[in-house]
């Protein structure tokens, strides 16, 4: 790619440009489908273990909740990848962009590692957490069977980071796909006792996705080599040791996207476990409203992704312009996908809340959950598409601060005083800590926002002066 010659000056207000939405549309498709199968693949294993039994159950989600605050925080690091490639292939750069990869192998290969240690030496939070011993046991064996995937789930999100870099989305979401199906007969066969393996219960779904993981991995590397797209590049030749300088550059970029995502989870998890004491009613309302604003932050998280990878490009070509424009069309196509999830949520509430459980009490609490968590889609969607426009341009060390400004010192205070206190009137339990995440989500989108305002002026003004 070839930098293009530039003389317009951009535009003084956001507007949407509808090539720029196309384009991300293009790529934030298929990224949408690879994030959905992710979460179905959670969702199965969710459903074909409480069938099982309870304490299964709550093995595979206490589990889940500890190795995927791992693995995204891990995984956070690698995601630095995307915004480097992008900007190497928009300067036409890709032999650099290769080198990217092979750096981003090396720390791949540490964090998988560090994650592997880590979420096999569980048993002490679970002791902190007064696990009662029968599900500790069994959550440790979870937590053992996919430990051994981990390594290799980090290495695939660096290889699908790279290929997003390059706007290789669709392979991304076959991928996906492809773990999704395997996912499903592999729980079968390891959870229920097939194939003359004996039945493990909630441990067979950490085996079962361990070997997914590997797949996933395998089918990863196996397009890297093969393909077309990658031979300027290189990134599977010519390989290059540890780097100290590159590995510090990767690290600096990719180390607060980690902690950005761990600051976000662990809200979410300590809001959880505050919630405990107030009894089950108000913990399975507090989590159907976690999982179902869950399932719509695909669609504006998806957008994010890809205006990470076009404004990549074009920063790196120097068209800061367009980069501009393509940033704010993003913010507003997450906009449009807010506008739609908060319509359903305000108008279906109570069918949504009634598809999680029966109990007409846990309906009529996550109902009112359900409402407030509609408005905060707005807010979500701008502070989510804002950050990944500013990783286009490299900016994460800023965004990280104002994060946990936002969500720590702001939002996470703010419903525990209103959720567990009577410091602002009667303690209104798991509604007080959502209007907290409202309060936080809405700061943290006016910082974020105006983060990546000061960002593509001053990227203009270089221009301008250049």
């Amino acid at each position: 790619m070839n930098s293009p010659t530039i003389s317009a000056p951009p535009p003084r207000s956001p507007r949407i440009c509808m090539h720029e939405a196309r384009i991300l549309l293009k790529l934030g498709g298929p990224i949408m489908v690879a994030q959905l199968s992710q979460t179905a693949m959670g969702f199965v294993d969710t459903l074909m273990a409480g069938h099982v039994s309870a304490r299964d159950l709550a093995a595979v989600a206490l589990g889940n909740g500890i190795w995927i605050l791992v693995f995204l925080t891990f995984s956070g690091v690698l995601m630095a990848t995307t915004p480097m490639v992008a900007q190497h292939l928009g300067a036409n750069r890709q032999q650099a962009a290769g080198t990217v990869f092979q750096q981003g192998f090396w720390i791949a290969l540490c964090t998988g590692l560090l994650a592997f240690i880590s979420v096999r030496n569980c048993a002490w939070l679970l002791q902190q957490l007064n696990v009662a011993p029968e599900l500790a046991a069994l959550t440790q064996g979870y937590l053992q069977a996919i430990s051994w995937g981990l390594p290799a789930i980090l290495l695939y999100q660096l290889i699908r980071s790279f290929c997003e870099g390059f706007g290789l989305t669709r392979v991304v979401m076959k991928i996906g796909l492809l773990g999704l199906l395997l996912n499903i007969p592999l729980n079968y066969i390891f959870i229920y006792g097939k194939l003359g393996l004996p039945a493990m219960g909630g441990v067979g779904c950490g085996w079962a996705t361990s070997i997914v993981m590997l797949a996933m991995l395998l089918a990863g590397a196996l397009y890297l080599w093969r393909s077309q797209a990658f031979t300027e590049a290189a990134p599977l030749s010519r390989w290059q040791r540890p780097s100290f300088a590159a590995t510090r550059q990767f690290m600096q970029l990719g180390f607060p996207i980690g902690l950005s995502l761990l600051i976000e989870v662990s809200m979410f998890s300590l809001i959880a476990l505050l919630l405990a004491p107030l009894g089950d009613i108000t913990v399975a309302s507090h989590q159907i409203t976690m999982s179902f604003t869950g399932l719509t932050f695909m669609l504006p998280l998806s957008i994010a992704l890809a205006i990470t990878i076009r404004t990549g490009h074009l920063v790196g070509a120097a068209d800061y312009p367009r980069a501009r424009r393509s940033a704010f069309t993003g913010v507003l196509l997450a906009l449009g996908c807010a506008l739609v999830s908060c319509s359903v949520m305000l108008l279906f509430a109570h069918n949504i809340a009634s598809l999680y459980s029966p109990d007409p009490v846990v309906i009529s609490l996550a109902a009112q959950l359900l409402v407030i968590a509609a408005f905060f889609q707005f807010s979500d969607s701008i502070q989510v598409a804002a950050a990944g426009a500013l990783r286009g341009y490299k900016d994460t060390s800023i965004p990280l601060l104002l994060v946990f400004v936002a969500y720590w010192l702001v939002g996470m205070p703010a419903g525990f005083i209103l959720g567990l206190t009577d410091l602002a009137g009667p303690a209104r339990g798991a509604e007080g800590f959502w209007y907290g995440l409202v309060l936080g989500l809405s700061l943290g989108a006016l910082l974020l926002g105006t983060r990546l305002v000061w960002m593509t002026r001053r990227h203009s003004l270089r221009l301008a002066q250049a």
